[in-house]
C-alpha cells in the first residue's frame, strides 16, 4: 500500500513538473511576441504618422506614436564626431553634475567663466568630477586656449539654471579678477562657439550669457562691457562664414 501512494505522488510530482515547464515557456513566448508585435506597431506608427502629418518633421522634432518627440539635434549629437582640437575627458555620473539625462532640444549656446582667475581647464574639469559637486559644462576652455570635453553635448549640464534643458555650456578661464579671456583663450572660445552653431543650425543671436538667463554677472568682463561681448559674437559669425565657403 506504501509503494502504491509513493508512485502516486511522483506520478503527481512529474505532472506538477511539466506543468511548471509548460507556463515558463508559454510566458517566454508571450513575452517574444508581444515583443515583436510592440517593435512593428512602433515602427508602422512613425510611418502612418509621418504621412499624415509630414510637416511634424520640419520643426525640429522626430514623432513617436505616443506624443513624445525626439529632438532632432539631439540626435545629432549623438552621432556627432568630436574634431580633434578638443580633449574628451568626460566626468563620472553622479550628483547633479552629470546625471546622464538627455538634452530635451539644443537651442543656444550659454557662455560662463570660471570665477576663480588663473585655474586652468584641467583644474575645473577636475573639479567638476568631485563627487560633491553639484555643477559642470559641457566645455571648459583654458588659458592656453586648450578645450575639454567634460559632459556629451546630448546630455545636460548643471551650468545654467532652468535652461540645461536645452544649453550647450562653455565655462571659460580668465588671467585675472576681471574676467577677461586672455588672446589664446578667446580664440578658443569664438572658434568651439562656431563649430557648435554650425553643428546645430545656430547662430551668433543663438549665443548667450549665463547672465540672459538668470541674471547673474557671467562671464563678468563680458556682462560688465557690452560691447566686448557684442564683438564676441561678430567674432562667431564670421567664423561661422567660413563654414560656408
Amino acid at each position: 500500500m506504501q509503494g502504491y501512494n509513493y508512485n502516486r505522488q511522483a506520478v503527481y510530482s512529474a505532472r506538477r513538473k511539466k506543468r511548471r515547464r509548460q507556463i515558463i515557456i508559454r510566458r517566454i513566448l508571450f513575452a517574444v511576441i508581444t515583443a515583436v508585435v510592440t517593435t512593428a506597431l512602433i515602427t508602422a506608427g512613425i510611418g502612418i504618422y509621418s504621412l499624415i502629418a509630414p510637416e511634424k518633421f520640419d520643426e525640429g522634432f522626430i514623432p513617436t506614436p505616443f506624443g513624445k518627440n525626439v529632438s532632432k539635434k539631439v540626435a545629432i549629437a549623438k552621432e556627432l564626431e568630436i574634431p580633434d582640437w578638443i580633449e574628451s575627458q568626460l566626468i563620472s555620473f553622479h550628483t547633479t553634475a552629470r546625471t546622464g539625462k538627455n538634452l530635451a532640444d539644443i537651442n543656444n549656446v550659454v557662455i560662463h567663466y570660471v570665477g576663480n582667475p588663473k585655474t586652468t581647464a584641467q583644474n575645473n574639469r577636475d573639479y567638476f568630477n568631485n563627487k560633491t559637486t553639484t555643477v559642470s559644462s559641457h566645455f571648459v576652455v583654458g588659458l592656453e586656449g586648450e578645450i575639454i570635453q567634460c559632459v556629451p553635448m546630448y546630455e545636460m549640464s548643471a551650468a545654467s539654471n532652468d535652461r540645461n534643458r536645452d544649453t550647450i555650456s562653455i565655462e571659460v578661464c580668465h588671467p585675472d579678477k576681471s574676467g577677461k579671456y586672455n588672446e589664446d583663450t578667446y580664440n578658443s572660445v569664438v572658434k568651439l562657439t562656431a563649430w557648435i552653431c554650425n553643428n546645430f543650425s545656430l547662430d551668433e543671436n543663438d549665443v548667450i550669457r549665463h547672465y540672459d538667463i538668470t541674471g547673474k554677472i557671467c562671464p563678468k568682463y563680458y556682462v560688465e562691457n557690452e560691447d566686448a561681448w557684442e564683438q564676441l559674437k561678430n567674432d562667431v559669425r564670421e567664423k561661422l562664414e567660413e563654414y560656408e565657403d
